[in-house]
């Protein structure tokens, strides 16, 4: 049960080198580290059995308000038919704008041309990702999912800052160049400035707060051009590089529209071939947010995975009426 760091005599057992009268003591402190890991010990091999009770804690708990109220699962199936629907819809044939909905998995930097054939799989990831983009006024909330929204508010809050700081990193690097942006120390000082100056808006307008991003973007790469010893920005170039920042966090702009699609992209491989293996195949501009990336990723799964586990048998019912027999490639969701 000892920790791998800790397993050797030597660690446990420190005293064994020390003369005697030194020993007490050490035994002591021995027997912290042991208590530890004992409790660490127990703690791991208690968590599936924790998870399993939890999970169907929840389930019953719902299963008995579901007695009450038939009519509870109402909201949960107009969010798994609006999925349906969806995915049955033809995407635009634009590949700058790819189609969230008609995502091709292995390949996560395409997007589908056609429709795939609707299997639970795709319709339920397609509607976890339709919660990042939930109207907040839309009252018809998924009953399913009512305990996750505060964390599904979070997820989407952070997909959007992830949204401006790549349109950011996008922008200047077709201003200033493969130098500097070859530069991990210059990337990620970008980044840094960028993301703490998105911490302005929780207290400004977005577009107000923008102008002070543009600005200091501008004036470091200014500074680092002219430390490499660079030609600087011309003065057309600076306004052009400043104007299309400051327009940024508008979601009819371009650069903000591909990236946001692309990012929900990702997430939704995420839910169909895990965190790891959507990672290694980032849509264009999302290379320079890898790691912000794989931390928002991985907080959908685990959300979207607990989800799943509690109320699958409700979504397995649900889609058995939304998907032809002859469509349905998958039966359960046992597999998700």
């Amino acid at each position: 049960m000892a920790e791998p760091g800790r397993a050797h005599a030597k660690e446990y057992f420190p005293e064994l080198l020390l003369p005697v009268s030194l020993s007490s003591r050490g035994i002591f402190q021995v027997l912290g580290l042991m208590k530890m890991d004992v409790v660490n010990y127990t703690i791991q091999s208690l968590q599936p059995q924790l998870q399993e009770h939890s999970i169907q804690y929840e389930r019953a708990k719902f299963q008995e308000l579901l007695n009450k109220q038939p009519s509870l699962l109402d909201h949960t199936t107009k969010w798994l038919t609006r999925a349906a629907a969806d995915l049955s819809t033809p995407p635009p044939s634009c590949p700058d704008t790819p189609d969230s909905s008609s995502v091709v998995c292995p390949s996560p930097s395409e997007a589908a041309n056609s429709p795939e054939p609707l299997s639970p799989k795709m319709v339920l990831s397609q509607g976890f990702l339709n919660l990042l983009l939930w109207d907040p006024e839309d009252e018809e909330f998924p009953e399913t999912l009512l305990m996750d929204r505060a964390q599904l508010q979070e997820l989407e809050a952070q997909l959007h800052q992830l949204t401006i700081l790549a349109s950011v990193l996008l922008v200047a690097s077709s201003f200033s160049g493969s130098v500097l942006f070859g530069s991990p120390q210059f990337v990620d000082k970008l980044k840094r400035i960028t993301k703490a100056l998105m911490e302005e808006f929780k207290s400004r307008p977005e577009e107000e707060a923008m102008l002070t991003v543009s600005e200091q973007v501008s004036q470091e790469i200014h500074r680092s051009l002219g430390n490499l010893g660079l030609a600087a920005l011309s003065s057309d170039n600076t306004a052009s590089l400043i104007g299309e920042l400051q327009n940024i966090t508008r979601k009819e702009n371009c650069v903000h529209s591909v990236i946001d699609q692309r990012i929900h992209l990702f997430l939704k491989c995420c839910l169909v071939l895990g965190v790891q293996r959507s990672l290694l195949d980032l849509p264009g501009g999302l290379t320079l947010i890898e790691a912000e990336l794989a931390e928002l990723g991985q907080k959908f799964v685990n959300l979207t995975h607990h989800n799943q586990q509690v109320f699958g048998p409700y979504y397995t019912e649900i889609l058995k009426t939304l998907i032809p027999p002859a469509q349905a490639l998958e039966t359960e969701l046992g597999s998700l």
